[in-house]
C-alpha cells in the first residue's frame, strides 16, 4: 500500500477551515493509503519557542479535533513529532547535503521572515531553527519514505524541495533509497473567515470545530453578507454576498442553495433570517463531530494512549528506515 505523510502544527483548537481544507481529506485518504499523521510540535517551536505553556494541551486539542472529525487510529498512525527522535537524526543528515540557497528559496520561509522583520525589534527571531524548518519538514516526509504528501496548491513548493533533497541523497550515495514523493492536491472546500478574509484563529474570524451551537449561531450572525443591500425586501445579490452565501454553498444541498438564491434575488429573504438558518445548518452538520469531541474531552487518557500507541508504531518504522540510512551513509 502506498504511503502518505502529513502533519499539522499544534495551534490549539482547530476551526472549520482546518476541517474542510485538510482533515476531511485525511479521513478519505486513510481508507486507501498507509497514512502517517503527526502533530508537528517541533515546527511550533520555530516561531513560538518562548510560548510553550499551552503546548501539551494544544497537542491534545488538535488530536481530539482529528479524532472527532473521523481520523481513525485503527486506519492511520497518529503521533507527536517529537516522540520520534529518529526524525531529528535524519534532519541532521539531510541538513549536511542541502545547499543553503535551496532553503532560502522556500516561499513560506520568505513570508515568515518578512513578517518577523516587519515587526520592530523582531528581526532577531529569525532563528537557526526557523531557517532549517524546510529541511526538518523534508525529514518528516522522508523518515517514512512517503509516496505522496497531501497539500494545497500553495504548498507544492514544499514537496518539490523534498523531492530535490531525496534525489540529491540518492545521487550522492549512489543509491535509489528514497522515494521522490509526489504532491497530492487537496480537492477540498475552502471557507473564508466571518469577515471575508482567510479564516484564522489570530484574526478572530473563525468558527471552531469544538464551538457550541450557541457560539456558532452567534458568530454566524456577525458574518458579512451583501454590502449593497440596505433593506430586507431589497433584491439581493447572492454572488456578491461575501460570506453567508459562500457558506451555504458548502453546507447546503442543491435544493437549499436554489431556494436561497431565488428568495434573496427577489427580496423574499432578509440577511438576518438567512444567517439564522445557516447557523442551524452548520450546527446540524457538525453535531456528530462535536458529540465525539465531547467524548474525547471527557476521556483524555484515551487520546494520550492513542498518541502513545501511534508513536510506538511510528518509531519502530523510523528505526528500521534510519538503520538503512546510516548504512548507506556508512556511519559507524
Amino acid at each position: 500500500m502506498q504511503r502518505i505523510v502529513s502533519g499539522m502544527r499544534p495551534t490549539g483548537k482547530l476551526h472549520l477551515g482546518h476541517y474542510l481544507g485538510v482533515i476531511d481529506n485525511w479521513v478519505k485518504l486513510q481508507d486507501n493509503f498507509d497514512c502517517y499523521f503527526f502533530v508537528a510540535d517541533w515546527h511550533a517551536l520555530t516561531t513560538k519557542y518562548d510560548k510553550t505553556e499551552n503546548l501539551k494541551q494544544d497537542i491534545l486539542d488538535v488530536t481530539m479535533d482529528w479524532l472527532a472529525c473521523g481520523v481513525d487510529p485503527n486506519k492511520a498512525t497518529i503521533y507527536v513529532q517529537s516522540q520520534i527522535p529518529e526524525i531529528a537524526e535524519l534532519h541532521l543528515y539531510l541538513s549536511m547535503i542541502t545547499p543553503q540557497n535551496w532553503v532560502e528559496r522556500d516561499p513560506t520561509l520568505k513570508d515568515m521572515a518578512k513578517i518577523l522583520k516587519s515587526k520592530e525589534g523582531m528581526a532577531s527571531q529569525i532563528n537557526y531553527g526557523l531557517m532549517g524548518y524546510p529541511v526538518l519538514m523534508t525529514a518528516d516526509i522522508l523518515m517514512f519514505n512517503a509516496n505522496f504528501v497531501p497539500v494545497g496548491i500553495d504548498q507544492v513548493a514544499h514537496v518539490e524541495l523534498t523531492r530535490d533533497i531525496a534525489r540529491r541523497f540518492n545521487n550522492l550515495y549512489n543509491c535509489n533509497f528514497f522515494n521522490e514523493p509526489q504532491p497530492k492536491l487537496n480537492n477540498c472546500s475552502l471557507i473564508c473567515g466571518l469577515d471575508g478574509n482567510k479564516m484564522g484563529k489570530s484574526f478572530n474570524n473563525d468558527i471552531k470545530i469544538s464551538d457550541t451551537d450557541e457560539v456558532t449561531s452567534k458568530k454566524i450572525m456577525s458574518a458579512i453578507t451583501d454590502r449593497s443591500r440596505l433593506r430586507k425586501d431589497d433584491p439581493g445579490h447572492p454572488n456578491e454576498c461575501e460570506v453567508a452565501f459562500k457558506y451555504w454553498n458548502i453546507f447546503g444541498d442543491e435544493k437549499d442553495i436554489e431556494k436561497i438564491k431565488f428568495e434573496c434575488e427577489n427580496g423574499l429573504r432578509g440577511c438576518a433570517d438567512c444567517k439564522r438558518q445557516l447557523g442551524l445548518k452548520i450546527n446540524n452538520h457538525m453535531a456528530e463531530i462535536r458529540e465525539k469531541r465531547k467524548y474525547y474531552e471527557n476521556n483524555q487518557e484515551i487520546v494520550k494512549q492513542i498518541l502513545n500507541d501511534g508513536a510506538t508504531k511510528a518509531r519502530n518504522e523510523a528505526k528500521s528506515i534510519l538503520k538503512e540510512i546510516r548504512s548507506i551513509i556508512k556511519m559507524y
